[in-house]
This record gives structure tokens, sequence and C-alpha cells, in this order.
């Protein structure tokens, strides 16, 4: 079967991706072939293509993608050809028709369309390992989140109400501000025009928040201790600016017994147990009511390099697709 796919010809520049014809060959052993119907755009794209994590060149990219299963491999259970299903952190998922094994597929369940589905998928599981299991929110903590307006952040707002939580957000202008209130976010710092860790401190009556969630790495590491409470857990989950820096033990000593972590999702969602139960809260999240995903720009795939540019600019909002 001839289809199109993106590849990375080198890492840098979004003008290293190219678009080419391939054949899709037959599903091999326990995977499974899907027509894709549309493609998360997530931040770990760029850092794959930028090569902040390098790749064997050329490589495919692309992690996230919902579709219609029209091929079964041998040994593969509980799949069906017809079956609408999503996956995320599979490379090669900027393709029109790929093969995925089928251990990082999941059904698409009845009430959820695939854009939906590809537009949640790994933020959702992000939401929800950040504040389910990495640190446990409880009803009446103090929460900062950074990157409060984007596909993480906006999801993130919506689960920590729902837990109970004071969101605080963190993002930029006013519109963005007031679209992160909609969102869960009791509070919204703009980032433009005030003083993040300041702000934290008239919020919390100088107590500081229980805990941070940081994506944003040097550029903020030095607000995020700052805005911290004692025992407070600093969660360095992205670093759109470059890593924050090493932490000496001595810096969380002094900064009041603070925690700090530096997650990642394909360790929450490695097992296949673990995978499921992700998905299924950020489904039944969204099947409840609790969540609502806005999906605000979506390119074709063969706009892969202006969509690139948007998201590594900061231009977008909210959950981004690619339309095979």
């Amino acid at each position: 079967m001839q289809a199109q796919r993106i590849m990375l010809t080198g890492q840098g520049a979004p003008e290293v991706m190219k678009m080419e014809p391939f054949d899709v060959p037959p599903p091999g052993k326990g995977e499974v072939q899907i027509e894709q119907t549309a493609i998360g755009l997530n931040y770990m794209d760029i850092y794959q293509r930028s090569g902040h994590y390098p790749l064997v060149i050329p490589s495919p990219l692309g992690l996230e993608a919902a579709g219609r299963i029209t091929a079964l491999g041998p040994e593969v259970e509980g799949f069906s050809v017809g079956d609408r299903v999503v996956y995320g952190g599979v490379l090669g998922a900027y393709a029109t028709v790929r093969n995925a094994p089928s251990a990082r597929i999941l059904k698409i369940p009845d009430g959820i369309t695939d854009q939906t589905a590809a537009a949640v998928l790994m933020k959702g599981m992000t939401a929800e390992y950040l504040l389910e299991r990495c640190f446990k929110v409880q009803s009446g903590q103090d929460v900062l989140f950074f990157a409060a307006s984007g596909g993480v952040g906006q999801l993130a707002g919506q689960w920590g109400k729902y837990l109970g939580a004071r969101m605080i957000g963190v993002t930029s202008g006013a519109e963005s501000c007031a679209t992160i209130r909609k969102l869960g976010y009791t509070d919204a710092i703009d980032r433009t025009s005030e003083n993040i860790a300041e702000r934290v401190n008239q919020l919390t009556d100088g107590k500081g928040v229980s805990v941070v969630y940081d994506s944003i790495g040097k550029a903020t590491f030095d607000t995020s201790i700052a805005s911290l409470a004692t025992y407070g857990m600093f969660v360095s989950f992205g670093a759109t600016t470059g890593e924050a820096p090493p932490v000496p033990p001595s810096l969380l000593q002094k900064a009041g017994s603070l925690y700090f972590t530096r997650p990642t999702l394909a360790n929450y969602v490695g097992p296949r147990a673990d995978l499921e139960h992700s998905a299924n809260r950020v489904f039944n999240m969204i099947l409840a009511g609790h969540l609502s995903v806005n999906i605000n720009q979506t390119w074709p795939l063969r706009d892969v390099v202006e969509a690139h540019r948007a998201l590594e600019a900061g231009t977008t909002t909210g959950s981004s697709l690619l339309l095979p």
C-alpha cells in the first residue's frame, strides 16, 4: 500500500522535515495497520526534531495519532478490523497509514471523536500522572502550573479543579488569562506584566504553593523554587527554554526542605496496565464532563513545517492537530 509520511533528513530547524511517499508493508507479528484520521502535535516532537533528543537520521517523527484499523498482523488479540483506535509514544505518527504495535494501541470509546482522542491522549495522560501519581494533589492545596494555556495546562486546570485544588496558572497576556480562568484556574498570573513569585506570595498569604508544575525549565527555575511552601514539591516536566540547572541538595534544604523530581510520561505508562489506567482516567473524565478538549489549531500534514514553527513560537493555545 502506498502512503505518505514525514521524515527527518537531519535534526535542527523545521525545514529538516520532508514529506515522502512510501510503501506500507503488511503488519508484522503483534502489529496492526492503521489508516490515520488525526495526528497529535506535541512539544516532544519539537525536542526530537531539533536534536534535543537525538534520533538516528533519517527518522520518522510524531508520537500520537488516531484512526481505524485496516489490517491485523499475526498474534494480535483484542482488536478487529474497523476498530477506532488511538496511541501515544510510538514514533512514526506523522503518516497517512502506518503499522504500530498492538501493545500500545487503545480503543476509542463511543462518545469521543478521533480528533479529540488524538488531541488529548498524551496531554491528558500527562495531566493524570502529574496530578494523581507523581504528586497526588489533594483538595484545598495550592498548585502553581506554568504554560497554563497550553494543551497540558488547560487539561491540568480542569483536572485540579475537579480534585478540589486551588489552581494558579501562569500564562501570557490578558486574553490567555481570561481563557484559563474558564478552565479551572482560580487565579491567572500574566508573566509579561507580573512578578510570578511575588504574586504567588500574595495569593497564598506568604505560605507558597504545595507543588509547582514547571515545563519551562531554565528560565523559570528560580521562580519555581521561590514559589514553593515548606516541604513543597518541584515537578520539572519540560524544558522549553532549556534544561533546569543541576539541583544541589543544599538548595532544597535552604529553600524549605523541598522535593525535586524530573518525571516522564514514558515511565508512568510503560506497563500495559498503567497505560490502560491512565487512558481510561482521561476518557472517563471527558465522558463525565469534567474535561473539555480545545482543539484550537489544525494543519494539513503537508504543512507540518508551519505547524512546528507556530508551536515552537508559543503562539498556539490548547491542543493542535495535523490532518492526514
